[in-house]
């Protein structure tokens, strides 16, 4: 039976209580004499993020996680005491390693500050921070079993390395779990920041498709297509062996539509903040060297196909469907030509 938190041991929840403290400095940001609180909009504007995303910082009663570059950052917009910023990244941290340990107590791939917290559940019915407090007897058990197998374990895990093209398109051990790439195919519904991605890697390699986030016709015509010119099943389906086709190593100093592609998955994998400009910053490298550290890859702050495959299958789902602007893609971004 699920165990249902009260109203006490909520409030002692990490993200909850950097929350009720990034919300303090907000309200407070008009106190002193000729001060002016800034709009969510107007602050969320500074930030280079959506004003959703911020509310959900800024809602104890429905928090997400903020990452450290935000906190540091609504400190500073917010002129909020200096003392206060070190508890704000010791809450931080907190809240992001308590995500992280839902990954590993075996609930699949973990939303990170996301939809769990968002409506007050880490998953089915119970939270995910307490579903970990429950979890750990039989962690510790399994952990014994392990070890008594160790022998076993080594053996797997001292296998010869695969070839690089085999590594390419399997899955790629995190935090001792193995992942795979996501399928995605033609459907009517919007399929949100993967179809999107999938649909500005098609452009970085020259077709003409609108970044909507619905896999239809024009979608999947590009698809078979790069799989015949790749000499892939031409099936119109996205999986293990079309993506590591399609996804492109990209670093500083990287601009257009893969770039785009990568800020939107990295925006959306529960860290919040990366901004979606088509270019890729310092910040961006630095949104995702922590992203990498987070899911135990190499923080190189470049997107390998490891990286790829990790921000392709850690997505959040989304709080409902966005008002996409279509004629300039999501987050009012101007879309760079075809091709770039």
């Amino acid at each position: 039976m699920a165990h249902e938190p009260d109203g006490q041991e909520r409030e002692q929840w990490p993200t909850v209580r950097l929350s009720r403290l990034l919300r303090r400095w907000w309200e407070e940001a008009g106190s002193p004499p000729g001060g002016t609180r800034p709009t969510q909009q107007a602050l969320a504007s500074r930030l280079g993020i959506d004003q959703t995303t911020l509310s959900r910082y800024l809602n104890p009663k429905h928090a997400s996680t903020a990452p450290p570059r935000v906190v540091e950052a609504l400190h500073a917009q917010l002129r909020a005491p200096a003392a206060e910023l070190a508890r704000a990244r010791e809450l931080c941290r907190a809240a992001l390693e308590e995500n992280s340990r839902q990954v590993t107590a075996g609930n699949g791939p973990a939303l990170t500050g996301a939809t769990g917290a968002a409506n007050g559940t880490g998953g089915r019915g119970s939270p995910g921070r307490l579903r970990f407090r429950w979890a750990l007897p039989t962690l510790v058990a399994a952990v014994m079993l392990a070890f008594v197998a160790g022998v076993v374990v080594r053996g797997q895990y001292a296998s010869p390395p695969r070839a690089a093209a085999e590594d390419a398109a399997g899955a790629v051990p995190l935090s001792g779990a193995s992942i795979e790439w996501p399928l995605l195919m033609k459907r009517k519904e919007d399929q949100f920041t993967r179809a999107r991605a999938l649909q500005h890697l098609l452009m970085a390699h020259g077709y003409e498709v609108k970044a909507d986030g619905f896999f239809g016709d024009e979608t999947q015509d590009a698809v078979m297509d790069f799989q015949r010119r790749h000499t892939l099943p031409s099936d119109g389906k996205v999986g293990k062996d079309t993506w590591p086709a399609l996804v492109r190593t990209v670093g500083p100093g990287a601009d257009g539509h893969a770039v785009l592609a990568l800020q939107e998955l990295l925006h959306n994998t529960g860290l919040g903040g990366t901004e979606v400009s088509g270019e890729f910053t310092a910040a961006t490298a630095e949104d995702l060297r922590f992203f990498q550290s987070r899911h135990g890859l190499r923080p190189t702050g470049r997107a390998d196909v490891d990286t790829w495959l990790a921000l392709l299958v850690f997505q959040r789902p989304p709080a409902g469907t966005p008002a996409y602007q279509r004629s300039t893609g999501p987050h009012g971004v101007q879309l760079p030509p075809m091709g770039a």
